[in-house]
C-alpha cells in the first residue's frame, strides 16, 4: 500500500522544518510527502528548497494564494495531487514520532478512517523542542516530569495495545488523521464552503459516517507532538457551526463544494 503524508502549513517555517525532518527519519518512509500550503511566503519556500532536492520520498509543494484561512481548499488540492492509496494528514506544527507512518499503515483498515492522538508541547519549550526529544526516551520523560507537555500518557508507544472503533463526533482532530483516498473521493473531499478556522474536520467526519465508515483510534500508536501556537481567530465559527449542523441534518454524504473540477498536479 502506498502512503502519502499531507502536511498542512501557513507561515510557520521553523516548525515545518522540524516536522519534515522527522518524516524523513521514519522507520517506514512515506511514498510521497505533500506540503499543503495555505499561502505561505518566501521563508517557507526557503525551507522547502532543501527537501525538494532529496531523491526519496517524492516531495511536492502544493500552494495557493493567501486569501485567509482556507484549509479545506488546500487539503483538497493536495488530495488530488497525491498518488497513493492511503493519505495521512498531519499539521505543519505536529512532529511525528519515528513509527508514525509505520503505525498508520498497520492501523489502516477498509471500512474505517483513523484518528490519531497528539501530545501537546507547551509554550516555554516549543522553540527548542524537536525530533530528538521524541526519539530519546530519556528526553521524553524529562519533558513529562518537568511538565513541559500535556496529554503525556500518549508518549508511550505500545505496539500490541488494541485499537477501538467509534461513531462519535467528539475528539476529532484533523492534525493527525488517516484515510483511504477512495473514501475521500467518494464524499467529494473537504467542504470548501468552510472559510476561517473551525469545524471542517468534524463536517467531513459526519459525511464519512453517513457514507458508512467507522472511526478507529489507538492511544499508543501513530502519535505526534503538537507545538504550542496562539489560538486561531474564531470569527468564522458561527458560520462554520451552521455548515456542520446542515451536514448532520442531511442524508447526503457528498458535499457540493469539494474536490470536483480540481485537477492540477504540482511541480
Amino acid at each position: 500500500m502506498k502512503i502519502s503524508v499531507i502536511v498542512t502549513t501557513y507561515n510557520r517555517p521553523l516548525a515545518l522544518e522540524k516536522v519534515l525532518t522527522a518524516l524523513y527519519a521514519q522507520t517506514r518512509l512515506p511514498d510521497e510527502i505533500l506540503v499543503a500550503d495555505d499561502g505561505s511566503g518566501d521563508e517557507t519556500r526557503k525551507v522547502l528548497a532543501a527537501f525538494k532536492k532529496r531523491q526519496y520520498p517524492k516531495f511536492y509543494h502544493v500552494w495557493q494564494e493567501d486569501k485567509g484561512f482556507r484549509l479545506a481548499r488546500i487539503r483538497n488540492k493536495a488530495i488530488l495531487a497525491s498518488r497513493a492509496d492511503y493519505l495521512v494528514f498531519l499539521d505543519g506544527d505536529c512532529i511525528p514520532e519515528k513509527h508514525f507512518v509505520e503505525d498508520h499503515q498497520a492501523l489502516a483498515r477498509k471500512g474505517f478512517f483513523f484518528q490519531g492522538k497528539r501530545v501537546l508541547v507547551k509554550q516555554k519549550v516549543e522553540n527548542q523542542f524537536d525530533f530528538k526529544d521524541i526519539d530519546s526516551i530519556i528526553r521524553r520523560l524529562y519533558h513529562v516530569f518537568c511538565l513541559n507537555i500535556s496529554n503525556s500518557h500518549h508518549v508511550l508507544r505500545i505496539p500490541f495495545f488494541p485499537s477501538c472503533s467509534t461513531g462519535r463526533l467528539s475528539g476529532v482532530r484533523g492534525c493527525n488523521m488517516g484515510f483511504f483516498k477512495q473514501d475521500l473521493m467518494a464524499v467529494n473531499g473537504y467542504n470548501e464552503s468552510f472559510n476561517g478556522w473551525g469545524r471542517e474536520d468534524q463536517e467531513i467526519v459526519v459525511r464519512l459516517y453517513k457514507y458508512g465508515l467507522m472511526r478507529k483510534e489507538n492511544p499508543f500508536k501513530a502519535i505526534c507532538y503538537h507545538l504550542w501556537h496562539r489560538e486561531n481567530s474564531r470569527i468564522s465559527l458561527d458560520h462554520n457551526d451552521k455548515l456542520l449542523e446542515q451536514a448532520m441534518a442531511s442524508d447526503l454524504y457528498v458535499c457540493q463544494n469539494g474536490l470536483k473540477n480540481k485537477t492540477k498536479r504540482p511541480s
